[in-house]
C-alpha cells in the first residue's frame, strides 16, 4: 500500500512562502476523525504564531472515498471556509474527479467503487448495486446519488483548484509533468502522476506540495514535500506548516484505524 521514497538535499529554491503562514493537509479520504485532530493541532500552532496576515489552510484533495465519513468531512471543510480563523483554499483530487465522473455517467460506477466509492455513495446514504455488470441498477444508484449530494456539496466539487501558488511553492494534487512550465502543466497529470515526478532528478520552478502517494512518513526534498501518510488506513493525517523560516510537519492521529 505504502511506498519508500527517502532523500533530503539542500532546497533548490529558496523556501519563502512572501510572509504567509501556510499549511497544506495530506490526502484526507472520509477521516473525519483524524481531520478534526490535525485541525486542532494547526489552530493551537496558528494562535501561537499569532501571523500577521491570516493564515491560509490548503487542502490537497482526496476528500473522499475509502474512510467512512466522506460526506461530513465535505461539511466540516464548507464550515472551515465559513469560519475567518484562515483562508480556506481546497484542491482536486482524482477522487473528487471519479465522484463527478459517476455524478454524469453511471457506467463510472463499478470503477468509482472498487477504489472506494462505495464508502462515499455509503456517507450520502446511497447503497450501490450488488453486481457490478448491473446496468441499470447503477443507473438508479447514480440518480439517488444526484438526488442526496447537497447543492452546496456539488458547487464545492465543481469548484476546485488544480494548483495554488504562494511565494516559492506551487500546491498540487499529486505532483507535476518534470519539464513542463507549471502554466502549461495539464489536469491529468496535476491529479495522477506519480514516478515520472516522484523519481524525477529535475529542477522546478517552485517547491512542490503535494499528497496522492501515501508513504510511511512525510517526503521532504530540495524538490518537493509529500503529505499523503494514508490517512484512510492509518488514521494519521500529515499538514505541513511553511513560512519564511521553513517548514514544520504537524500530524493528528484518530483515536482507532479504520478497518
Amino acid at each position: 500500500m505504502f511506498s519508500r521514497l527517502f532523500g533530503r538535499k539542500a532546497p533548490e529554491v529558496t523556501p519563502t512562502t512572501d510572509g504567509r503562514l501556510v499549511y497544506a493537509v495530506g490526502d484526507i479520504h472520509g477521516r473525519l476523525d483524524a481531520f478534526e485532530t490535525l485541525l486542532h493541532a494547526v489552530a493551537q500552532d496558528a494562535l501561537a504564531s499569532a501571523p500577521i496576515h491570516r493564515p491560509m489552510l490548503v487542502l490537497l484533495g482526496d476528500y473522499v472515498d475509502r474512510g467512512p465519513a466522506s460526506a461530513e468531512v465535505i461539511d466540516r471543510i464548507l464550515k472551515l471556509r465559513s469560519e475567518p480563523a484562515f483562508e480556506v483554499r481546497a484542491l482536486k483530487g482524482n477522487h473528487e474527479e471519479a465522484l463527478l465522473e459517476f455524478y454524469e455517467e453511471p457506467g463510472f460506477g463499478p470503477t468509482w467503487v472498487e477504489h472506494g466509492g462505495a464508502a462515499t455513495l455509503a456517507s450520502y446514504g446511497v447503497q450501490p448495486p450488488a453486481m457490478r455488470t448491473d446496468v441499470e441498477a447503477w443507473e438508479v444508484a447514480r440518480l439517488a446519488f444526484q438526488k442526496a449530494l447537497p447543492a452546496s456539496h456539488k458547487d464545492f466539487y465543481e469548484s476546485l483548484e488544480l494548483m495554488i501558488q504562494v511565494g516559492a511553492y506551487a500546491f498540487v494534487h499529486a505532483g507535476i509533468r518534470p519539464g513542463v512550465p507549471l502554466e502549461r502543466q495539464v489536469e491529468r497529470d496535476l491529479l495522477w502522476i506519480r514516478a515520472e515526478f516522484l523519481q524525477s532528478n529535475a529542477r522546478f520552478e517552485k517547491i512542490i506540495v503535494h499528497g496522492h502517494t501515501p508513504m510511511e512518513e512525510p517526503q521532504i526534498t530540495g524538490r518537493r514535500i509529500g503529505v499523503d501518510t494514508g490517512a484512510y488506513a492509518t488514521g494519521l493525517l500529515t499538514a505541513v506548516r511553511l513560512d519564511d523560516a521553513g517548514h514544520r510537519i504537524i500530524q493528528g492521529r484518530a483515536v482507532k484505524s479504520a478497518a
